[in-house]
């Protein structure tokens, strides 16, 4: 019996190292297989849009929560005063043309006489200056009439992209500037989740690495993502941001671009990043899927 036992306890041992070694070894590869997940907020561009011109607004074509797409006319000022520049401005063009072309002519014509010596060498260099003289008049009205059109161009405001009308802060009426913003857009593309990385799940994350994000206002919808930006340089935890370390410890912000073809992303939601692991490969680029 006692040999029985004696030969029992070695096996034990060994059968509980073998256990132990193998739910050692499960367990690291399990938080190796483990999804990263990464906590922020959704992140867009906005524009403060502005005439390049000074006068009334005339026109408020589009209001707030508008989609505008690139290109397409905001809003116009009072062009009176703009038209009537550029009509006296075509006017001075067509006038010192004739007046640059009849010096030519007389200068040409005073060539002639020169050289049959009816008239001395004095009225052809008279002439000559004469003619450069109204040519360089002519060049400073087509110059001014370029200015007076462009002054027209710019009391139109266009859309510099696609997004959406946030905020609409003139109305007709109001004296615009350049300094004076007249509506605020949101670039609704790209669309992106600001999110901060650890330092030890930096080997877990590249730039193309694809992802899923989700939000607590839809919590059963998953929106197709990938890693788009990575910062070269560390910085403090955000006091905002909430993460199982010290808040003192070093992070490095990333961009996760997400689709948003329903419009259901906002700014500032606070939406949670899923990332697969073992990504081997990352694609060069990415865009989304058509809805």
């Amino acid at each position: 019996m006692n040999k029985r036992i004696r030969l029992l306890i070695p096996a034990a041992i060994l059968l509980g190292i073998i256990g132990a070694a193998l739910g050692y070894f499960g367990n690291h590869r399990a938080a190796n297989d483990a999804a990263l997940k990464l906590y922020g907020n959704v992140d867009i561009r906005q524009v403060q849009l502005a005439f390049n011109g000074s006068d009334r607004i005339a026109q408020m074509l589009v209001k707030e929560g508008e989609h505008v797409r690139k290109g397409q006319l905001l809003a116009t000022l009072d062009t009176a005063m703009l038209q009537q520049k550029v009509r006296k401005a075509e006017a001075d063009v067509e006038a010192a043309r004739l007046a640059a072309s009849n010096a030519a002519n007389t200068y040409r014509r005073t060539i002639k006489l020169v050289e049959q010596h009816y008239v001395a060498q004095q009225q052809a260099d008279d002439a000559h200056t004469a003619a450069d003289a109204a040519q360089a008049v002519y060049h400073a009205a087509q110059a001014a009439l370029e200015l007076a059109r462009m002054a027209l161009t710019d009391a139109s405001l266009f859309a510099p992209d696609s997004g959406i009308i946030q905020e609409r802060i003139l109305e007709p009426g109001d004296m615009a500037t350049p300094q004076r913003p007249v509506y605020t857009l949101a670039m609704t593309d790209p669309l992106w989740v600001r999110v901060y990385v650890q330092e030890s799940d930096l080997g877990h994350i590249r730039p193309g690495s694809a992802a899923e994000v989700s939000t607590d206002s839809f919590p059963d919808k998953r929106y197709q993502a990938w890693v788009g930006y990575i910062s070269p340089s560390a910085e403090f935890t955000p006091k905002s941001v909430e993460t199982t370390e010290v808040r003192s410890s070093l992070v490095y912000q990333a961009r996760v671009f997400v689709c948003n073809p329903q419009g259901e992303l906002r700014l500032g939601m606070p939406a949670t990043v899923t990332i697969a692991p073992d990504q081997t490969a990352a694609p060069d680029n990415k865009h989304c899927s058509n809805p």
